[in-house]
């Protein structure tokens, strides 16, 4: 049987991936290079193509089917492009046609979330499960959804923008698409140590001395998601602290998805929950009961890991979904 291929992108704010895989979810190779965030419109239509070139041999592209992106958004996923990409400060960035044209492929757009949880029903966790929802918790928050097998999309292909799910009715935070009190203001990687810096200004200031988190010389300012994790993995109380009140918020934000969708499964992935399995998951099993009615899913990470996008974005190559309407 003669081999046919797919490409996958993953278009994130922090990195762009692109892989070369297989109807069977094996991928073969790819690379990884820091999201570009100068230029015109074009620019990340053409990175994408400059990545492909240098992955993909002439010979191998001839027996590529299509090319799947799942990218930040939200989308127009009818024109293929993103309307607004609020980490990167982008707007109207058409990938589609650029990319089609370039190579005389079919490509395909979906939020990159979406694109994950076709991924993790197509070659990961939810094979079986027809009620499913992947949670990223990385630069920004976002999932995708199955409900009775069937995909959600929206509109506009953006049902599921669950990281503006607004957690906080005071907004002390804003929000990088402008608005305030969303749950990625808090809990995603580029915004924990603002949320951080709220706390540490609430806490004993006898004990903010003492933590680790400033034994470095380091200004609240300066924190870093990671620096906040790692201390709390030493033990930190100040970092535990605050890993046990972005666990709090998540668990809200989770409780909202079951609340919605109902699933069966939860699948969490994204830089901050794989770098931090146990401090991600264990807050949100502890307090998901004070806000859930619906019975509990099971919620675990992804074994598709840091490739979830990339199986995502494959699989919807060989089965393409379903576009809406306007």
């Amino acid at each position: 049987m003669k081999r046919v291929y797919a490409i996958g992108v993953d278009l994130g704010a922090t990195n762009v991936r692109v892989a070369l895989g297989d109807s069977n979810g094996r991928i073969i190779k790819k690379i990884v290079e820091p999201t570009v965030r100068k230029g015109d419109k074009y620019a990340l239509s053409n990175q994408i193509i400059s990545m492909i070139k240098r992955l993909v041999s002439p010979s191998e592209l001839k027996k590529v089917r299509g090319i799947g992106i799942g990218s930040i958004g939200p989308l127009d996923i009818k024109s293929g492009k993103i309307l607004l990409a609020p980490n990167l400060g982008l707007r109207d960035v058409p990938l589609a046609k650029p990319i089609s044209e370039e190579f005389n492929l079919p490509v395909y757009v979906l939020n990159d979330c979406v694109a994950a949880v076709v991924g993790e029903k197509t070659f990961g966790a939810g094979k079986r499960i027809d009620n499913l929802v992947y949670v990223t918790i990385s630069t920004g928050i976002g999932c995708g959804v199955y409900v009775n097998g069937h995909l959600l999309l929206g509109k506009d292909g953006n049902a599921h923008e669950v990281g503006h799910i607004v957690i906080d009715y005071e907004g002390r935070l804003i929000c990088g698409c402008g608005k305030r009190g969303h749950w990625e203001a808090y809990c995603s990687g580029r915004n924990i140590p603002k949320f951080a810096k709220l706390l540490i200004e609430e806490m004993p200031q006898e004990e903010v001395r003492k933590s680790k988190l400033f034994s470095t010389g380091k200004s609240i300012e300066e924190l870093t998601a990671r620096d906040i994790y790692d201390a709390a993995k030493s033990g930190d109380k100040v970092a535990l602290k605050i890993v046990n009140e972005v666990g709090r918020l998540n668990a809200i934000g989770i409780a909202n998805i079951i609340n919605a969708y109902d699933p069966t499964l939860i699948t969490l992935g994204g830089s901050v929950t794989l770098y931090n399995e146990e401090l991600v998951l264990e807050p949100i099993k502890k307090y998901l009961n004070d806000y859930i009615v619906n019975r509990p899913p099971e919620i675990r990470v992804t074994p598709l890991r840091e490739n979830i996008v990339l199986y995502g974005a494959i699989a919807l190559v060989f089965n393409p979904p379903p576009i809406p309407a306007p």
